[in-house]
């Protein structure tokens, strides 16, 4: 009896071993099953996947260098109206000439669209920013500048700029836009440009993070929702593209932060979506036409949010309704939170101003709102079109600086005016005066303080910007009045 008892208890044993070895067996089996389908980093040549990126891509990226001629400041010379003036004069000219000098700038972009012999060119406006020459460089080194090259328009509040260059005869490459909405933190990001000068480099890292606002970058857009990369962005990047795994952009590379100036792993580009919104209208309709609501939006905090009986401090608290306007006219309040617009979420204050920016002036949108007695109610407004003289407040290029008549002015009070000298509290202050210009011709020169134009007494930018306005296709010759070392000069000049 204890025998057969021995004897079925080896088999029972033999029997679990064999399901034992059997399951280790099929485990292997799966495993080297699941590592042989998995992808490699490297195909059969041993070459990783960005190298095809690169090879697609690298032939779209151009290499943009701008000139920028500055006119020396004339010296001045007050003794009275004494000879000395005039002797002083000629003695500083003849040691110290004031030649014009070129200032050189270097930036990247990449061919997005071809119709017939012309390519559109995408790149940031800082790059071409008051550029009296363009000069473009393809990827087999060929270079177009002169009439061939052709800026098509710029947008300084989103930083970006669209250019065209002629060339017939050619089959350049054009880079494939990707969705930059369906991008995930995590994802590969490419980074392409002209670093230093050092042609058409990729960098590769990965998406670090999405939606980034509210940067003191210095000639930084206003509005911002950039993509962060840990992917080397170096200044000469500017106008470059950012692109996915697949070669697709989806971004345009536009600043980094760093104490140093150099790349330390914080790198920020345009999502390609909002680039690709902006260059579709300045290439169609030459300018930008931004939606218009009419508020001063204020941020939400956790103490706000919780007096509103809000779970989380999303949405934006409206600070100011503006009179006449299409918030005003929708019944928007003073301390009313907005939620929802147009059907999307709102989270904060950069994306509900990209929401009411992106949306074309004359549309109806549903708004919905808290109140401040805690009663949501839904608002229907019609947007109109961003005033422009609230663009020019919101500091783009357009807003610091005019040019007209071949001289650039500013605000008597800022910093460049500040630099060349001046104390004056009002009128604008000529920084360039263009050698072969109008504002040449009739004497006006760098330092000049503009206090009248015309009928205008010029007191600010925005009296000089109404009176280029009116006067710009003036036949007959206007009154300029400025003031040199404090003393009232007047001259003429025909539009």
């Amino acid at each position: 009896m204890r025998t057969k008892i021995r004897l079925y208890g080896m088999v029972a044993l033999v029997f679990l071993l064999g399901i034992i070895a059997g399951a280790v067996i099929t485990a292997r089996f799966h495993a080297a099953e699941t590592a042989s389908a998995a992808p490699s980093l490297v195909n059969e040549e041993g070459e990783s996947p960005f190298v095809k990126v690169a090879e697609e891509i690298m032939p779209t990226v151009v290499n943009i260098s701008t000139e920028r001629i500055i006119k020396a400041p004339d010296k001045e010379f007050d003794f009275g109206g004494t000879p000395f003036d005039e002797f002083f004069k000629k003695f500083f000219e003849q040691f110290h000439p004031p030649f014009p000098e070129k200032q050189r700038s270097l930036g990247s972009g990449f061919i997005f669209k071809r119709d017939g012999d012309y390519y559109y060119i995408m790149t940031n406006n800082h790059v071409i920013r008051n550029a009296d020459k363009i000069i473009v460089k393809l990827s087999d080194k060929t270079e177009i500048t002169g009439d061939d090259v052709e800026v098509v328009g710029k947008d300084p509040l989103t930083d970006i700029a669209v250019i065209k260059i002629k060339a017939p005869g050619e089959d350049l490459p054009v880079a494939k836009l990707g969705d930059s909405d369906r991008i995930k933190v995590g994802d590969w990001a490419i980074a392409v440009g002209n670093p230093f000068g050092f042609d058409r480099t990729v960098t590769v890292g990965v998406i670090s993070a999405k939606g980034r606002s509210g940067l003191n970058i210095p000639e930084g857009p206003v509005y911002q929702n950039f993509i962060q990369t840990d992917a080397a962005i170096n200044p000469g990047n500017s106008g470059g593209p950012l692109v996915n795994i697949k070669g697709e952009v989806i971004g345009v590379n536009s600043a980094i932060t760093s104490p140093s100036g150099g790349f330390v792993g914080i790198g920020f580009a345009i999502p390609i979506n909002l680039a690709k919104h902006i260059a579709d209208q300045l290439i169609n309709i030459g300018k930008i036409e931004r939606g218009y609501l009419g508020i001063l939006p204020q941020p939400l905090t956790p103490e706000l949010a919780k007096a509103y009986g809000l779970e989380k401090p999303e949405g934006v608290l409206v600070a100011k309704v503006e009179k006449d306007t299409p918030a005003e006219k929708a019944g928007l309040k003073e301390g009313d939170v907005i939620i929802e617009f147009n059907g999307k979420k709102v989270t904060d204050v950069e994306s509900f101003r990209l929401m009411v920016a992106e949306t074309p002036p004359g549309t109806k949108v549903k708004i919905k709102v808290i109140g401040e007695d805690g009663r949501e109610r839904t608002l229907t407004a019609r947007l109109a079109k961003y005033p422009e003289e609230m663009v020019a407040r919101l500091g783009g290029e357009e807003g610091s600086k005019v040019s007209w008549l071949g001289m650039t002015v500013v605000d008597a009070g800022s910093d460049e005016a500040r630099k060349l000298g001046i104390k004056a509290k009002k009128g604008v202050v000529v920084i360039e005066v263009d050698p072969e210009g109008k504002a040449s011709d009739a004497g006006i020169r760098v330092g000049d303080v503009v206090r009248k134009v015309g009928k205008f007494e010029i007191e600010d930018i925005g009296d000089f910007r109404k009176a280029k306005k009116i006067y710009s296709d003036y036949g007959k010759p206007i009154i300029i009045k400025v003031l040199r070392g404090g003393v009232p000069r007047f001259l003429a000049v025909t539009p």
